[in-house]
């Protein structure tokens, strides 16, 4: 049996058992395995090959399987807009109340309602952003808080 070919088998067997492990090491193994099916092809030494194979292995692991991971398991969505507001805390400027008023949030003033209607919030109150209704914030202090 020629040697290229037991490189081949030794490739199956590695993408294999990827398919059983998912982590992404034993498919970079397999790309080794045909590097050393490639020189053992064009007649380089056992040894050669051996060499070949481990350092093709770690090449793929140094430098595709970061990326490879990275294209799997995306980081979590960036919020943004007026999404990115909610839960901030806010001070507010102006009483606010059921039918508006004035806040500050995130450095800017920010026309505002209070979420509870039984709820007036005095000037100073620090409060926090549970909705954005258009260019509204509607803000809440807790009671209890």
């Amino acid at each position: 049996m020629p040697v290229w070919l037991i490189w081949l088998i030794l490739a199956g067997a590695f993408t294999a058992g990827e398919v059983a492990t998912l982590s992404l090491v034993l498919v970079m193994a397999a790309g080794g395995a045909l590097a050393g099916a490639l020189s053992a092809a064009v007649g380089a030494p056992v040894f050669a090959q051996v060499l070949i194979a481990v350092a093709g292995t770690l090449m793929l692991l140094w430098l595709v399987r970061p990326v490879a991971l990275r294209h799997l398991h995306p980081d979590p969505a960036i919020t943004t807009g007026t999404d990115a507001l909610l839960g901030r805390d806010a001070v507010v400027l102006t009483s606010v109340t059921k039918d508006g008023g004035r806040v500050r949030l995130n450095g800017a003033e920010w026309s505002a309602r209070a979420m509870d209607p039984r709820q007036e919030l005095r000037a100073g109150t620090v409060v926090t952003v549970v909705g954005i209704d258009g260019a509204t914030a509607v803000v809440w202090q807790d009671p209890l808080g």
